[in-house]
């Protein structure tokens, strides 16, 4: 586990956090539940997949037990 102790290593460390998500996750935008549950019931391959959620289909997944978890919306650009 990488230690922040300062803002510049925070801003790094949120750097390469987006840097892995986008590099290695399948976007799957707005139908990230349906597909996170096809995932999960092995009707889909399993693969890292990204994308986005209501807060009321994110908490339906936890409810069944579906491991996902919120980040928040940042851009590249953003953390520049």
């Amino acid at each position: 586990m990488r230690i922040v102790d300062s803002p510049a290593s925070a801003l790094a460390a949120m750097q390469e956090l987006i840097s892995i998500i986008t590099s290695q996750c399948e976007n799957v935008g707005t139908e990230f539940a349906r597909e996170a549950r096809k995932i999960h019931y092995a009707e889909a391959p399993d693969r890292p997949i990204r994308g986005e959620v209501s807060k009321e289909e994110f908490d339906e997944l936890h409810d069944e037990g579906i491991d996902v978890m919120l980040l928040p919306r940042l851009k590249n650009s953003n953390l520049m």
